[in-house]
């Protein structure tokens, strides 16, 4: 068995969540934080078995699409000031597959 982290923009947390019921994928959903631009995004944990972890991998690509934007950073609080908007490449999705040793569900 096996964990999966995936981390997506807000944006695509919506679609992705949709595309997870319809492949039967359960996820838990928590809303996190980024740093650089302290943008909202969200991350999910999904157990899934080793074979299974491909397809679901597939599935987060599919809904999680890199976009470039410009965003004003607030980069306040590391001592930098910027008065204009920086060209970022936003969305995506950052997953980390990590073994799982055991798995016991209440």
């Amino acid at each position: 068995m096996k964990l999966i982290i995936a981390i997506v923009q807000k944006d695509d947390s919506n679609k992705l969540q949709r595309a997870f019921v319809k492949n039967n994928i359960r996820a838990t959903k928590l809303a996190t934080t980024g740093g650089f631009l302290s943008e909202g995004n969200s991350t999910f944990l999904i157990g899934t078995p080793d074979e299974q972890v491909d397809s679901v991998l597939e599935v987060i690509k599919s809904k999680s699409e890199a976009r470039e934007e410009y965003v004003q950073p607030n980069l306040i609080s590391t001592g930098l000031e910027m008065d204009y908007p920086v060209k970022v490449t936003v969305g995506g999705a950052t997953c980390f597959v990590v073994p799982v040793d055991q798995f016991k569900q209440f």
